[in-house]
């Protein structure tokens, strides 16, 4: 069970990490990374402690143009009749 939902807005950019984070209570940072935030995972784990929480947050906001266009790209094709002779 997920120590906390935290939303996305509430966690703070580290540059260094390279990763979005929040205090955790043993005295280290829960860590996500836009990565993998983009691939849709939603926990943030502490490197010092077993706890981690859930991210709350839009995917969308993770995704760059290049991947909403290949989401589009991968919708079913509308068919087209086809005569027969």
């Amino acid at each position: 069970m997920s120590y906390d939902d935290v939303e996305i807005e509430d966690m703070e950019w580290n540059e260094e990490l390279q990763a979005f984070t929040y205090p955790c209570p043993c005295g280290d940072l829960f860590q996500i990374t836009k990565e993998e935030l983009k691939i849709g995972e939603e926990i943030a784990r502490c490197p010092s402690c077993s706890l981690y929480i859930t991210v709350i947050y839009n995917m969308e906001d993770f995704m760059g143009d290049s991947d909403r266009n290949s989401k589009k790209n991968l919708e079913p094709s509308k068919q087209q009749p086809v005569a027969v002779a």
